[in-house]
């Protein structure tokens, strides 16, 4: 269980989206956050990740890694297609 409210966590996971911003960036891409619910983070990759082949290795490996290695090791991190934002309980 995470010990933290989703209020709680947001400025931290801002802080980490900040931190892999940077590579994310480098190829083109960027990255939001699109909401927090029950522990689960929302963002969105954006720009020339959507579509790219290695996002789902960038969202896994990167963003969730970071936010579990910096945060709490239970987060869980989803990537909001576009047009699914205000759709986030059919992405579990």
């Amino acid at each position: 269980m995470i010990p933290f409210t989703d209020k709680e966590l947001q400025p931290a996971v801002q802080s980490v989206i900040e931190r892999v911003r940077p590579s994310i960036k480098l190829d083109g891409g960027d990255i939001k956050l699109i909401d927090i619910k029950d522990g689960v983070i929302y963002i969105q990759l954006q720009g020339a990740c959507v579509g790219c082949a290695s996002s789902n290795t960038t969202l896994k490996f990167g963003v969730e890694r970071q936010m579990q290695t910096l945060i709490h090791p239970e987060l869980k991190v989803i990537n909001v297609p576009l047009g699914f934002e205000d759709k986030l309980d059919q992405l579990n």
